[in-house]
C-alpha cells in the first residue's frame, strides 16, 4: 500500500426536464440530480499501474501507457487527462446503482465521480467550476465534441438547476413536484440521434431555427412556472415541449404510445421524452401508474446532492 490514502466518491445519476437539444444552440435547459448514484472508490498503489473494475469491463494499463478502451472510454479518457499531476498507480473499483442502459446519465455521473476522486489524489484543490470544465473536456474527448454538459452539471451540483452553455449559466431552482420515470426498453446513443438532427435541419435550416426558438421560449416560462410552483402551467408546458420534440424528428411510435398512456393516468400532469429522444426515458410529473402498462418503471426523486467525497 502506498502512502496515500483511498478515496471514495458517489455521484447522482440525472434526468432531462426541458431543453433537450435546444440547449447546444444556446437555450437554457432544465435538469434534475436524482437518488441514484455511480460510486468510485480510488486505491493508491505502490507501483504505476492502473486496475479498473467497472460492470461495463476490466481494465489493466501503466500509468506511463493508457491504452484505449471501448467499454470503459469516459473512465480512461478521464485517467488520461489527470495522468501527469497523479503521484502513483491505483485501483478503480466503479459500482452503479442503476443500469447504464437507461436514462440517467451514467456517463456523466462517472465522469463527475471520478473527476472529484482524481482531483483529490492529483492535491489539486480545484474549484467546482473547474472540475466542471475538467469533466466537460472528457466528454467532449469522448464524443467528438458533442454535449452540452447539462447531465454533467447537475450530476455535479445537485438539485434542481437551470443551465446554459454559453455564455456559461447554471441557477438553482426550487424543488419540483413528485415525478417519475419509464424507460421504452431501447435507446440510440446521444451522438447519434445528433447527428440525425443536425442532418435532418440543413433540409429545412429555417424551421429548424424556429423549433429551436419555440424550444426556448417553452424553456423560459418553465423556469418561471416551477420557482412560481405553478404545476399545472409546468405540465402544460411539458407536453407543449413533447410536441416540439416530435417535430424535431426524435419520438417514434413506441415512445408515443407510452406517453399518451401515462398522461391519460388520473393525477399525472404530463409527460414527455427525458433526453435526445428515438428511445430512452418519459419523464412524467406526477406517479400515476396505468393498469397493465408493459414498460419498465425507474425510481427516481430529486436529490439535493452533488458528487461529494464519501466519508
Amino acid at each position: 500500500m502506498s502512502g496515500y490514502s483511498t478515496i471514495r466518491v458517489s455521484a447522482p445519476g440525472s434526468i432531462m426536464l426541458m431543453g433537450e437539444h435546444a440547449v447546444l444552440r444556446g437555450a437554457r435547459a432544465i435538469a434534475c440530480a436524482v437518488n441514484s448514484y455511480i460510486h468510485v472508490e480510488l486505491i493508491p498503489r505502490q507501483d504505476r499501474q492502473v486496475l479498473i473494475h467497472s460492470a461495463l469491463g476490466e481494465y489493466s494499463a501503466s500509468l506511463d501507457q493508457l491504452t484505449p478502451s471501448d467499454d470503459l472510454s469516459f473512465v480512461v479518457t478521464a485517467v488520461r487527462q489527470w495522468v501527469d499531476r497523479l503521484p502513483c498507480g491505483f485501483d478503480l473499483n466503479i459500482e452503479s446503482e442503476f443500469s447504464h442502459t437507461v436514462g440517467l446519465g451514467s456517463s456523466a455521473a462517472v465522469v463527475a465521480a471520478l473527476t472529484v476522486a482524481l482531483d483529490r489524489f492529483a492535491g489539486s484543490e480545484l474549484s467546482r467550476e473547474q472540475q466542471f470544465d475538467a469533466a466537460l473536456r472528457v466528454i467532449h474527448e469522448v464524443q467528438n465534441g458533442r454535449g452540452s454538459g447539462t447531465d454533467l452539471a447537475a450530476s455535479l451540483y445537485g438539485g434542481l438547476i437551470a443551465y446554459r452553455v454559453n455564455p456559461r449559466e447554471l441557477v438553482p431552482l426550487n424543488g419540483l413536484p413528485p415525478i417519475s420515470l419509464w424507460y421504452v426498453g431501447y435507446k440510440m446513443k446521444t451522438p447519434a440521434v445528433l447527428e440525425l438532427v443536425e442532418q435532418r435541419s440543413q433540409r429545412f435550416p429555417g424551421l429548424y431555427a424556429g423549433l429551436d426558438k419555440l424550444m426556448a421560449e417553452c424553456c423560459e416560462q418553465a423556469e418561471a412556472a416551477i420557482n412560481a410552483s405553478d404545476w399545472g402551467a409546468l405540465g402544460e408546458l411539458m407536453n407543449y415541449y413533447q410536441g416540439l420534440m416530435d417535430a424535431l424528428g426524435v419520438n417514434d411510435a413506441q415512445l408515443s404510445e407510452l406517453i399518451y398512456r401515462l398522461r391519460a393516468e388520473p393525477g399525472n400532469r404530463a409527460a414527455k421524452i427525458s433526453g435526445s429522444g428515438l428511445g430512452d426515458c418519459v419523464v412524467v410529473l406526477g406517479q400515476g401508474v396505468p393498469d397493465g402498462l408493459a414498460y419498465e418503471q425507474i425510481p427516481v426523486a430529486v436529490s439535493a446532492r452533488g458528487a461529494e467525497l464519501d466519508a
